[in-house]
């Protein structure tokens, strides 16, 4: 790998972590447009609660007002260990992430799970083409 390569994947790498983090922040703060900024229309996504499959940009983004309802404000969404690979144009990226909020009969719900996101770059912008949430099975 030369020294250009190397600059361009490391700068690859840095634009994914702030889509990440401006991600984190939207859920955060509730803010439906910037959930929704980042993501692919054809995006593919598998989450903990049902549905577990969502096709589409429309499909992905009603997932959201089932997990705004369950919570009051604040939510805890946030982000650790992140780890990327970015080729040319896709790119990958795990993360634990933690979430926690307070259900509205009064119930405090802390969860960590993971986090595997898919990427592809057009127009030389990252964008989420796959997400994948998952808790570790229990017995």
């Amino acid at each position: 790998m030369n020294d250009t390569t190397k600059s361009s994947s490391s700068n690859d790498q840095l634009q994914i972590r702030d889509l990440i983090a401006r991600w984190a922040k939207a859920v955060r703060e509730q803010d439906l447009a910037g959930i929704r900024a980042d993501h692919e229309p054809d995006i593919l996504m598998f989450d903990v609660p049902p549905p577990f499959m969502s096709k589409g940009l429309e499909a992905y983004m009603a997932t959201w007002n089932t997990f705004f309802a369950w919570s009051d404000k604040p939510v805890v969404f946030d982000f650790d260990q992140v780890e990327v690979a970015a080729g040319q144009d896709v790119a990958f990226a795990t993360a634990v992430g933690r979430c926690s909020g307070t259900e509205k009969n009064g119930e405090n719900i802390k969860l960590e799970f993971r986090l595997t996101l898919g990427l592809r770059k057009r127009d030389g912008r990252w964008r989420v083409a796959h997400e994948h949430h998952s808790l570790p099975a229990t017995n």
